[in-house]
């Protein structure tokens, strides 16, 4: 019989947690985050490196052997969970867990190294809508050179290095740097996860191994902590609301003081509340191996849904102000929208479920 999961934060996460939230608060005001987002420069390369380098979470994945933390997805989850509040355009998931997850994989020491030591940004060259067990695009290798065109890439603009499929099942290290690869900007609506074409004529890099289970590994992961990304975002909208709501007034009375509005918020929290578990069985059953397909299949099945909501009931109950550009809440909207096709939709990760527990429809 398996262990139960442990769905409780332990005193040394909570103690990250407020680290992190502290350097968020000082630097990742959402005034700012907006303002970045009208720039050229969406991402904060500056609060990635202090996140990165100064706080050592770039390596939190990775082996204290190989100049990481050692921790564990635990932490990566709790971490998440806070850059999903301040919606912060660094690229985290992209590199830390997806890239280190597929290099970890691999055995590519030195790589691993240096996204360790917040040197190098990774990025794994599949589309962010690929779902775990979704079908994987890949270019050519011809006479050892890499040739195609990867869409929807994420985080691909910042990232120094691209971890790449090929057709012979390998999976290359190709550095940004190279003048055979061309990375384009892509319309995004998260303005705060760019995404971009990466087109490779004849750029050169080492196999690191084999694709398939590097992949396979990198999105599963990916998936699962995505779950905490999304809870971040709909606590923060929960509780933003709700202290909107006790302050605005109308007909000489508190705006949360309407029953109406008390239930669709006592919902919400009770969603909020399950998406909390889901989130934190899926980081624990990356770390303990239990039934790691379901717990990340239920996560996501039921993820979406909620931080959608949240965002969507948030946007309204703000009123008019919630309109506007200058109101974050329309940050929010659009990361919960985006991370809803996210390394799979509700409906692949609802299939992958069924697969998994031998519930196929007829």
């Amino acid at each position: 019989m398996s262990a139960q999961p442990d769905l409780l934060y332990a005193e040394e996460e909570e103690a990250l947690r407020a680290a992190v939230r502290d350097l968020l608060t000082d630097h990742c005001d959402p005034a700012g985050v907006i303002a970045r987002t009208e720039s050229d420069t969406p991402h904060d390369l500056p609060l990635w490196k202090t996140l990165a380098g100064s706080m050592g979470l770039a390596g939190l994945l990775v082996p204290e052997s190989l100049g990481g933390q050692g921790a564990t997805h635990r932490e990566a989850a709790v971490v998440l969970e806070e850059l999903g509040r301040a919606v912060a355009p660094v690229p985290y998931l992209t590199s830390a867990v997806v890239a280190t997850e597929a290099l970890l994989a691999c055995g590519a020491d030195d790589l691993l190294t240096e996204l360790a030591s917040a040197t190098t940004v990774a990025a794994l060259a599949v589309g962010l809508h690929v779902a775990p067990e979704g079908a994987v695009p890949h270019v050519r290798l011809e006479n050892g050179a890499l040739r195609g065109e990867l869409t929807g890439i994420a985080d691909a603009a910042v990232a120094d290095v691209l971890l790449v499929p090929a057709d012979d099942g390998g999976l290359y290290a190709v550095r940004t740097a190279d003048a055979a690869v061309t990375v384009t900007p892509q319309v995004s609506l998260d303005l705060t996860r760019p995404v971009a074409r990466v087109r490779l004529d004849g750029a050169a890099g080492p196999r690191l191994g084999d694709a398939g289970p590097a992949v396979r590994r990198a999105l599963r992961s990916g998936a699962g902590l995505l779950a905490s990304e999304q809870l971040g975002l709909a606590d923060w909208l929960l509780t933003e609301t709700v202290r909107y709501l006790k302050e605005r007034k109308q007909f000489n009375r508190q705006v949360g003081g309407f029953q109406a509005l008390k239930h669709r918020l006592a919902r919400l929290w009770l969603e909020v509340a399950g998406l909390r578990a889901a989130a934190r069985n899926a980081a624990d059953a990356l770390v303990t191996g239990a039934d790691t397909d379901v717990a990340v299949a239920v996560a996501q099945a039921y993820a979406a849904h909620v931080a959608v909501r949240a965002a969507e009931e948030a946007l309204q109950l703000h009123g008019g102000i919630g309109m506007t550009w200058e109101h974050p809440v329309h940050l929010y909207l659009k990361r919960a929208k985006a991370d809803s096709i996210a390394y799979g939709t509700p409906g692949a990760h609802r299939e992958a479920l069924a697969e998994a527990v031998d519930l196929r429809a007829p």
